[in-house]
């Protein structure tokens, strides 16, 4: 069964100045969003502070949790509620860092037993980050990320040319940076695991647009008198449907941990699934345009000696 019928010929590239234009708007969009709440909402990974799950054996409120935690002194501090728990589990995160986690998580298990009771709290998970550690992971974070568009810079330019590699490494920029704006218009918190999911969406965007780049070099072999934007159309078209069909398998699976996998893994799974959308969308869209643009501006390199084995 063909999910698209061979000779199809949509006019993406003819289409190209829109999609950009909408990827720049989507993209200042995002700036403006985390300009307007002075920075990401970092979680204990980036930020430091400590981190406490509690599970109560009746439904509550975080009003009231903050109401029985009043009388200690844990400074800034925000209740979360878990999605799927129907108000029984919440994450309590305190912005200053405490260097005795057992006392802290007493200190709060003492208090919330004296609210609600004896036997009604379970204390699931006590975390804490210094606030010197937090900032050298969010240094070290965004160091993995550049040293990865550096080194999928020089292997493309090594595997095709650099007018290749600057769309994939500009399509894999839009695409991070586009996650990182929606993050920040929906106020999710920034941790760890959302880093690995960035990195996760680089690898997968990038092979999105080796195939396509692939199927480009491929055309260019090929004699005919068309126009370099009409073979780079339809080398795209060609691989339309492969790129479709790999992009909706993931997403299944992707809105399978969204929905089932818990709150633990809700935003690495809202993070990827979001990543592979844009991801698919910018392989089409901003990876070909590019090398578009680039034509003429970069002299193309001489032909390899092929060896023979």
């Amino acid at each position: 069964m063909e999910f698209i019928k061979p000779g199809i010929n949509i006019q993406f590239v003819g289409r190209r100045f829109l999609f950009i234009t909408l990827s720049t708007v989507v993209i200042l969009i995002g700036i403006a969003s985390l300009i307007f709440h002075g920075g990401l909402n970092y979680g204990i990974d980036f930020a430091g502070g400590t981190m406490v799950q509690v599970k109560f054996s009746q439904p509550t409120t975080p009003d009231d949790i903050r109401k029985a935690l009043k009388g200690l002194d844990l400074g800034s501090s925000t209740i979360q509620q878990f999605e799927e728990s129907s108000g029984e589990e919440f994450l309590i995160r305190v912005e200053k860092s405490k260097s005795d986690l057992v006392g802290l998580s007493d200190e709060i298990k003492a208090t919330l037993d004296k609210a609600y009771g004896d036997n009604q709290v379970d204390i699931r998970r006590v975390e804490m980050v210094g606030p010197k550690v937090g900032q050298d992971l969010r240094r070290k974070g965004v160091m993995a990320i550049i040293y990865a568009l550096v080194g999928i810079l020089i292997y493309v330019t090594f595997r095709f040319e650099f007018k290749f590699a600057l769309g994939a490494v500009v399509a894999l920029f839009h695409d991070v940076i586009i996650t990182v704006g929606i993050f920040s218009l929906l106020d999710k918190e920034f941790n760890l695991s959302i880093l690995a999911a960035l990195l996760a969406i680089v690898g997968y965007s990038l092979n999105d647009t080796i195939v396509v780049y692939d199927r480009i070099r491929e055309n260019l072999k090929q004699p005919g008198k068309r126009s370099y934007e009409e073979l780079i159309n339809t080398s795209i078209n060609e691989t339309l449907s492969r790129t479709i069909l790999t992009s909706l398998t993931t997403v299944l699976v992707l809105l399978s941990l969204f929905f089932l996998g818990g709150g633990v893994i809700h935003d690495f799974a809202f993070a990827l699934m979001v990543g592979v959308i844009v991801g698919t969308y910018s392989s089409i869209f901003i990876a070909s345009p590019i090398v578009i643009a680039m034509k003429g501006m970069v002299k193309p390199q001489g032909k390899r000696r092929r060896v023979s084995t």
